[in-house]
């Protein structure tokens, strides 16, 4: 793979700035994110005065730094014609309503039908390219059996400007679900750090000791005595955050086998959570823009039963 080599002497006015910044910052050109500019730190692409350098590295006056900017992966993840609820596209970005079970970007065990592979089709590979070849376009992600709303960037210079929304929660992100139980409050925050969890790895969980700070607030929509219909604020974006924090409180979302069981009432064919709403600055216009994907037909199904007769023997 060829590469390409940039080189900075460290003046007074940057000293005390962090290594990492610094590069984001220097490499305008290049339209990295800060994420790439770490990997590129953890691959050992970064040296300081010939040595290499973790990216939190605070810079002093004087110093070298080289860095390789690795040409871009030939992308090699297939493109399919897979239907698309396009919400709103324009030439930076794409919204779309997806589908449950979907996965929205390949990995061992799904190279096709993801999310990714429909963009690709439908973009014909305009996307952008700093998460690499496995996620192009991909800003955020939802659970595979989660569905609702995702911005994708179609160019580097939008994928940045709305990583740094999600990075400073300015990306206002809104859930529904349907929970298990009877919530004591009609609205309230969680606030509990989440990590991996200690003897599973492949679950996440409220980790006081190894976790990162996870913020969620809730307000009851509807009551049905042994379900509640909720509507979840991101104030954070951890993986599984919404899952994790209702199963602390005892009340996992209806349907979650990871943190929760099946639905007995009808086959929600996984988690009853919903992105609704996303609200974002765009990129190039700096307008504020609201969008809702309406609730899919298995969760309307599922508040017709709820609305109806509930047998005491359900759940």
């Amino acid at each position: 793979m060829k590469s390409r080599t940039e080189s900075f002497i460290i003046d007074e006015l940057i000293q005390g700035q962090r290594l990492d910044s610094f590069l984001v910052n220097s490499l305008h050109s290049y339209s990295v994110s800060r994420s790439f500019v770490q990997k590129l730190v953890e691959k050992g692409l970064v040296t300081v005065e010939g040595s290499k350098a973790k990216s939190g590295l605070k810079l002093k006056a004087g110093m070298k730094i080289n860095v390789q900017i690795p040409e871009p992966e030939a992308l090699q993840v297939e493109s399919q014609n897979i239907p698309l609820d396009i919400i709103y596209e324009d030439k930076d970005i794409i919204v779309v309503n997806k589908p449950k079970d979907m996965v929205v970007h390949p990995a061992v065990g799904n190279w096709e039908g993801t999310l990714v592979n429909a963009l690709l089709y439908h973009c014909e590979g305009s996307l952008s390219d700093i998460n690499g070849v496995i996620r192009p376009g991909i800003v955020h992600r939802i659970d595979k059996d989660t569905t609702g709303l995702i911005v994708v960037a179609k160019n580097n210079e939008a994928h940045i400007k709305l990583s740094e929304q999600l990075k400073n929660y300015d990306m206002k992100r809104i859930y529904e679900a349907i929970v298990v139980g009877n919530l004591k409050d009609d609205s309230g925050k969680i606030s509990a750090p989440i990590g991996r969890h200690p003897l599973n790895r492949k679950k996440m969980a409220v980790n006081y000791k190894n976790g990162k700070p996870a913020v969620t607030s809730f307000k009851v929509l509807e009551r049905f005595g042994k379900y509640t219909y909720v509507q979840l604020t991101l104030e954070t974006g951890r993986t599984h955050q919404i899952r994790v924090h209702m199963a602390s409180l005892g009340h996992p979302v209806v349907g979650d086998t990871v943190y929760g069981k099946a639905s007995k009432l009808i086959d929600t064919n996984g988690q009853a959570l919903h992105a609704r709403f996303l609200g974002i600055t765009h990129p190039s216009t700096n307008e504020e823009m609201e969008f809702e994907a309406p609730l899919p037909k298995y969760f309307v199904k599922f508040l017709k039963c709820l609305r109806g007769t509930l047998s005491d023997e359900l759940y």
